[in-house]
């Protein structure tokens, strides 16, 4: 193992809105996680069983036990959201004092919304209100990093390189190669440097 868990077990939620990717980025981080030797649960919901709703992936990690899908309610430690509304939506449900945060800023205005005609907020007062509400707040423009590397749904790896920078979770990037080779066999340079600029914006 590369580290230690900064807690055992270790909740984390992943949720953007269906079409981002959050369900390769949940794939990515637990494969990496199992392959070091942790036990690892997976756990979905979709509160809008179509695309363009948001869809929640939950992932619990330990050294030793096999921890429940289901992270109670203002219980989680991690919550890393493709989408800024969505990030809130989940502080709302699953937040407390401790919890750490990392959101891609980019709007997707989901179909629960647009359906009832719904005014998306300011991304600004979003922000604010994500920050308040975190313990610590990593904003990753993933998807305008993603653009640059010319395929906007790689902002699915950038958000995993970034928590490999952020120290969240015990891994590296020598442990994701193996990991993004199986998943991009025909794309592993560019998912290592999606992979690589996560981690640099987390540096900076």
């Amino acid at each position: 193992m590369v580290r230690e868990l900064m807690k055992d077990p270790l909740s984390i939620i992943v949720i953007g809105v269906a079409g981002q990717g959050n369900v390769v980025t949940s794939f990515l981080i637990c494969n990496a996680l199992v392959n070091e030797g942790y036990r690892v649960t997976f756990g979905q919901s979709y509160p809008a069983q179509q695309r363009g709703g948001p869809v929640i992936n939950y992932i619990r990690i330990s050294e030793d036990i096999q921890a429940s899908p289901i992270i109670p309610e203002g219980r989680a430690d991690v919550i890393v959201a493709m989408e800024p509304v969505e990030a809130m939506r989940m502080l709302n449900q699953y937040g407390n004092p401790d919890v750490i945060t990392m959101v891609n800023p980019r709007p997707i205005q989901a179909i629960d919304t647009t359906g009832l005609g719904i005014k998306y907020p300011s991304v600004d007062k979003l922000m604010k209100d994500i920050t308040a509400l975190s313990a610590k707040t990593w904003v990753v423009n993933a998807t305008e990093e993603a653009q640059k590397l010319g395929n906007p749904i790689m902002a699915n790896v950038i958000l995993v390189g970034a928590l490999v920078g952020s120290g969240i979770l015990p891994l590296d990037r020598k442990v994701m190669e193996p990991v993004l080779r199986e998943r991009f066999p025909k794309a592993l340079d560019v998912n290592m440097e999606a992979l690589d600029k996560g981690i640099e914006l987390v540096k900076q």
